[in-house]
């Protein structure tokens, strides 16, 4: 045998030995997984097992035999004959290949191999791993072998007892199936199956198929609510059908019972997803607010829409145009229809608008608004993305030498208009059927308040100050006893409804009232000015009575000719008039009535129109002018003025019920579960998952004496709790320096 088939022999067998050691680690895990699937899941499964085991044992034992290739038997023969002087890669060359020095070189290595055989020693064998895996194997037998049976589920007992009957003539479930088609506008195919818990898109139609043995009188649909669907026998069949437009929990109750036919610990469950209405998104501009430049002729503009289940390919873009400002502003209304590009379920909307077309003037806006649907039948969903705005600024204003200081290039200040109160009144009337009660009394405040900022608005022409002045922040370390009298401040500016008390022989004071005017409105026309005092005191009492001297004497006015606008006293009378119906206005929609408050408001814009066409004269404005605040007050540390304020308490009444059953569960006592299952339908949204609320509520009343029920239960009704408001930390005490301080300054002060 020459030396070559020598050592390709000796190659071999070291191949074959890494290969036995990995199949030989490898085959009990195999044989171990194999039986868990045989005893799980059956023959079949068990011999896929086998085969996909054994194909994997067998790639990794070739992969582990192809490293002992020539360059591993090279490497051992220079490390373990120093005869070779390291060349034994010369042993396997061909001669021809080879020069005359390294022919020589090779003949010699060759006659060492050939007058000396070599024999490596064999790779050891892997003691430990192999005993692993035996043992591994071993164990996985066992645990297939002596595992207990295994008690099948509530629904699925009925699968495995089909095919017969019981000889005692009980009732069985054969078969059963659940047939769910959602709505044609989706795009998703019907699809059947056997688990009773669905999952639907809300609007489709879910059959129930149902096969027993023998045959019972009645079968029923039980839902949460303790409504019924009956099923209907079709040959051996029992057949029920629902519209599956909210989410359910259900039972299904055999010749009037649940317990123990189809007999469950938690009911089936039914979850509507609903349709989602489309989002719209505005790619390009970036802001929301563009300006104009002059010689602009294109306005590009892209959205991007989305929906669950599909967008229509046509959507809306919605133009208006404004001209004139204030009362007299005029709107141009126009729609555009746009076709999108993509995706049905994902949209590109894209146009150039030329706002010189459309008929953009200067200091106009333009506004684009895009509104898409989606194919929801038979009322689609509608979506509208914000409102672009293209403005053109407004010309400089004139004749502004001298007033550097006070005239500014500013945006207009947006506060809605009477005509804007009066449409959104209607809207709100419109949409009253449609919306929660709470939501349309917190819209008809909204309106309440936008008609009061416009009547304090138009109110500054009579001279009238703005209401609502700052009030203190609340306290929780303001002494309980009344505060001791004191004289009065120069400015009341804590706003307290009912002023202190002050001295007999003070030079002026005003009533709690305040200072009146000659051309205020009758009390139900404008607030009385209630907010501030002042100390009106003339410093001559000779000069009292002096026309010229009336308006020093008695302070600031807000009629000066100087900072208002002149009106004749028949205009002021009709701008009195239109106050006092803003004023009805405002009081019947802050008690949520826009109803009874429209009226009014009509009133009030037609008096508002008489106004406007009456001619009037305006003069410069001129900065306001405060009154200087007393001196003496800084650092007094004199708290007289700052009533205490209670905070508003959290409505607690609403919520009693899942805190009471909480307290109820924690003290072991029997809750009430009906207020608790009231209460969640009442308050879906408070509730993160209202199907397992109810399944809770479900298996605590079939067991009260179960306490996993209970801990149940009380889990999820943690999730639902109002955690309280945290109370307002109470300020510190002051040491004995500072008391030392606060009495030195109330000793020191006047």
């Amino acid at each position: 045998m020459s030396v070559t088939a020598q050592l390709t022999r000796t190659l071999g067998a070291a191949r074959r030995r890494a290969a036995a050691i990995v199949l030989l680690c490898a085959l009990p895990l195999v044989a171990g997984i194999a039986t868990l699937a045989w005893r799980f899941a059956g023959v079949p499964l068990a011999a896929g097992f086998v085969l996909v085991g054994l194909a994997t044992a067998v790639w990794l034992a070739s992969r582990r035999a192809a490293r002992f290739d020539r360059a591993w038997l090279t490497r051992r023969l220079d490390a373990g004959r120093v005869d070779m002087d390291d060349s034994a890669a010369l042993v396997f060359a061909r001669p021809e290949a080879l020069g005359a020095l390294q022919r020589l070189q090779q003949s010699r290595l060759r006659a060492r191999l050939a007058s000396t055989p070599w024999t490596p020693a064999p790779a050891p064998w892997p003691k430990r791993g192999l005993a692993a895996a035996w043992i591994s194997g071993a164990i996985l037998i066992a645990a297939a072998v002596w595992w207990p049976p295994i008690t099948p589920r509530a629904d699925a007992q009925a699968r495995a007892m089909s095919g017969s009957a019981a000889v005692d003539g009980t009732l069985v479930l054969q078969s059963q199936s659940l047939r769910i088609e959602a709505p044609p506008y989706t795009g998703q195919a019907v699809r059947t199956q056997t688990e009773l818990d669905a999952q639907a898109p809300a609007g489709g139609t879910l059959r129930w198929t149902l096969r027993f043995a023998p045959q019972p009188q009645r079968v029923a649909l039980r839902l949460h609510d303790d409504s019924e669907i009956a099923f209907v026998r079709d040959g051996e069949d029992w057949v029920a059908t629902l519209r599956l437009d909210q989410s359910w929990l259900y039972r299904i109750a055999v010749d009037g019972d649940t317990d123990h036919i189809l007999a469950r610990a938690q009911p089936w469950r039914l979850d509507a997803v609903p349709d989602r209405p489309p989002e719209v998104r505005v790619r390009t501009p970036e802001e929301t607010l563009s300006t104009y430049t002059r010689g602009q002729r294109a306005w590009a503009l892209a959205f991007e829409a989305s929906d669950d289940h599909g967008i229509a390919s046509t959507a809306q873009l919605r133009i208006t145009v404004t001209r004139g400002s204030g009362e007299a502003i005029t709107f141009e209304d126009r729609t555009m229809p746009l076709r999108g590009r993509g995706d049905a379920r994902a949209m590109t909307f894209a146009t150039t608008l030329d706002p010189v077309a459309l008929g953009l003037e200067e200091g106009g806006d333009l506004v684009a608004q895009l509104e898409v649907r989606d194919n929801r039948v038979p009322e689609p969903q509608r979506a509208r993305s914000a409102s672009l705005i293209l403005r053109w600024p407004p010309p400089a204003p004139v004749d502004a030498d001298g007033l550097e200081g006070l005239a500014r290039d500013v945006l207009p200040a947006y506060f809605r208009s009477q005509r804007q109160i009066i449409i959104d009144a209607e809207a709100l009337i419109a949409e009253q059927p449609r919306i929660e009660r709470s939501a349309f009394e917190g819209r008809s405040d909204a309106l309440g308040v936008d008609q009061r900022i416009l009547r304090l608005r138009y109110g500054q022409f009579l001279g009238e100050e703005s209401e609502g002045g700052s009030r203190p922040p609340p306290t929780d370390d303001a002494q309980d006893a009344p505060p001791p009298a004191r004289k009065p401040l120069p400015i009341d500016d804590f706003g307290q409804t009912d002023a202190p008390a002050v001295a007999a022989d003070d030079a002026h004071a005003h009533d709690e009232d305040g200072h009146a005017h000659d051309d205020a409105p009758a009390a139900q026309g404008a607030a009385a000015h209630d907010d501030h005092d002042h100390d009106h005191a003339p410093q001559d009492a000779t000069t009292f009575g002096r026309a010229d001297d009336v308006l020093a004497t008695f302070g600031h006015t807000h009629d000066l000719p100087e900072a208002a606008t002149l009106l004749d006293p028949k205009t002021r009378e009709i701008l009195r008039g239109a106050l006092q119906a803003m004023w009805q206005s405002e009081l019947h929609l802050r008690q949520a009535a826009p109803r009874e408050a429209l009226p009014h408001a009509n009133r009030a814009l037609e008096l508002i129109k008489q106004v406007q066409e009456a001619d009037r004269i305006y003069l410069a404005r001129v900065g306001s002018v405060l009154p200087p605040v007393d001196p003496t007050r800084r650092l007094g540390g004199d708290r007289d003025g700052i009533a205490p304020r209670a905070v508003p308490a959290p409505d607690l009444e609403s919520d009693a019920a899942p805190a009471n059953a909480w307290r109820a569960l924690a003290w072991h006592d029997a809750p009430d579960l009906d207020a608790l299952i009231a209460w969640a339908q009442a308050h879906p949204r408070q509730v993160d998952d209202p199907l397992a609320l109810l399944a809770a509520v479900d298996a605590l009343r079939r067991d009260a004496a179960c306490a996993d029920c209970r801990h149940a239960l009380r889990g999820q009704l943690w999730r639902v709790l109002q955690r309280p408001l945290p109370a307002p930390a109470r300020r510190a005490s002051p040491d004995a320096m500072g008391t030392r301080y606060l009495d030195a300054l109330q000793e020191d002060a006047p």
